[in-house]
């Protein structure tokens, strides 16, 4: 009996050897003898005690990698504060253990140097106003070199460009003065539009004006009786004001001066018909 419970716990013990557990989102890598054998899938596998060996398991789930803040000078020498980060999966396990000895400190350089030559090759200005840009360029160069490693650059994303103090302070000027430079040209269109409607009003009120004139003769004395009218309005409202000084103006001038308007809109009206009349 001795025997036979010597070999089956032999045959257990080869049996818990032998028995690796992967677990889903995970793949392993075997070597026999030192040499490359398999790659176990997830789930449950066998491999051969004593022989077979597992050299390395992980994960084929996106990983995050994580740029820290690296100091980077642009094309016109501003000095510049900028962090990211890179999500990437491995892709061939094979590639990922063989061709390269640490895989998440290669990344890690490699999206540095990139992102320093990227952002070395460019202005401030460019830099700031070309972040999907440089996302875009970067997620393609490092493709590029993954690949060969077995690894899929999946997003780049710089996160943040932060200039110097005394840049930001000169940047924030510069975007101040153009907003009161565009609010100055606004207020200028506008008063410029405000202007012209009020000169076209003020016309097509003298048009009106003069039509009744002289369509109807004793619009005369309605038109002296509005001025006079307005005249004690104004007098009124000036009078209202503690700083303001009270300037009657002289009925007789302003009839003179309201006559000669109607005479000479009556003498252009009238000169204008003669003309028509004497082209008949």
């Amino acid at each position: 009996m001795e025997p036979i419970v010597a070999i089956v716990l032999v045959l257990i013990g080869y049996a818990l050897g032998s028995a690796k557990l992967i677990n889903e989102g995970n793949e392993a890598l075997v070597e026999r003898l030192g040499r490359y054998h398999r790659k176990l899938k997830p789930g449950l596998n066998f491999i051969v005690p004593l022989v077979d060996s597992i050299v390395m398991e992980d994960t084929t789930r996106e990983q995050i990698l994580d740029i820290k803040p690296q100091k980077v000078i642009t094309k016109d020498n501003v000095y510049l504060e900028v962090d990211g980060v890179v999500n990437w999966r491995i892709m061939s396990m094979e590639k990922s253990f063989y061709k390269i000895d640490d895989i998440q400190i290669s990344l890690a350089n490699l999206a540095t140097v990139e992102l320093r030559a990227n952002i070395a090759d460019r202005t401030l200005t460019e830099t700031i106003s070309s972040r999907n840009e440089m996302n875009k360029s970067l997620l393609e160069i490092l493709n590029q070199v993954s690949s060969e490693w077995g690894v899929e650059i999946i997003r780049v994303d710089i996160q943040s460009i932060t200039p110097p103090e005394s840049v930001q302070k000169s940047m924030a000027e510069q975007q101040a003065a153009v907003i009161r430079k565009q609010a100055a040209i606004t207020t200028a269109e506008g008063e410029q539009q405000a202007a012209i409607k009020r000169a076209e009003a003020t016309k097509e009120s003298i048009r009106i004006l003069s039509d009744a004139i002289n369509s109807k003769p004793d619009t005369r004395e309605i038109l002296k009786y509005l001025v006079a009218q307005e005249q004690v309005e104004a007098n009124q409202r000036l009078g209202a004001s503690t700083n303001a000084k009270i300037v009657f103006l002289n009925s007789g001038l302003s009839e003179g001066a309201l006559d000669q308007m109607v005479g000479d809109t009556v003498a252009t009206e009238g000169n204008g018909n003669t003309s028509e009349k004497g082209s008949v």
